[in-house]
């Protein structure tokens, strides 16, 4: 059955809609307007439904593309985000040249969500793909973390933690971008929501950042098109 049964218009329209707000930091109201100028007459709540529904889904299924090779390094770090007038807290893991190897959003700030999404980020890679090192900052929440994954063998003995501040220089950069995207969408309203459109966020500065290049056959933005919309048998 086609993903996009029952909606007003194809599958094609709702995922340039979806790419677009997701790559290019703008209101879901700016690109109603946008849309309408191109003759897709559509409000701005319209598109935050399919922003809600396709984003989380795209990232789902590019999974198996985007994810990055073996690095001997990873940088893990959190930055905040506001969801409904409080701060909750975005834990993300990139390789040493800059890849994104995964994400997390939580609620607290804590060993336990440490763990989680330091099993998340191993579990999600092949185990020779696993780095030797994690570089975090001085957070004390990630020392017992990592020791008791080395103890349920989801981690291996040998990764070495280092807790250099400076080693996350990149990761640090690389909030910054992504809060770029974040920012005109001025509070999330719930953690669901919230987590949803990241995933979507995410997905595509993995784009912009070469990591499903081989994917798209050296064809820029058409590749990128034709890659997305294969996921969704278009």
């Amino acid at each position: 059955m086609s993903d996009f049964k029952w909606r007003h218009y194809t599958g094609h329209i709702i995922l340039w809609a979806v790419r677009w707000y997701c790559k290019y930091g703008i209101s879901y109201r700016e690109l109603a307007e946008m849309l309408n100028e191109r003759g897709i007459q559509v409000n701005h709540t319209t598109v935050y439904r399919w922003v809600q529904k396709y984003a989380p889904e795209m990232e789902r299924r590019l999974r198996w593309y985007w994810k990055p090779s073996w690095s001997s390094s990873w940088q893990i770090d959190e930055t905040y985000i506001k969801v409904k007038g409080r701060w909750m807290y975005l834990y993300r893991a990139i390789t040493k040249t800059g890849k994104t190897v995964d994400f997390y959003l939580s609620a607290t700030r804590n060993q336990k969500a440490a763990k989680r999404f330091l099993s998340k980020a191993l579990r999600s890679t092949k185990s020779y793909d696993r780095p030797s090192t994690l570089n975090t900052d001085g957070d004390p929440s990630y020392g017992p973390a990592i020791r008791e994954l080395k103890e349920e063998g989801l981690c291996a003995d040998r990764v070495e933690h280092r807790r250099v501040k400076y080693l996350n220089n990149r990761i640090e950069s690389d909030h910054g971008k992504l809060k770029r995207l974040i920012k005109p969408v001025r509070g999330f309203q719930s953690k669901k929501t919230a987590y949803a459109t990241i995933k979507g966020f995410e997905v595509m500065r993995m784009f912009r950042k070469g990591q499903m290049d081989l994917w798209c056959y050296g064809q820029g933005i058409t590749g990128e098109v034709r890659l997305v919309e294969r996921q969704f048998g278009l």
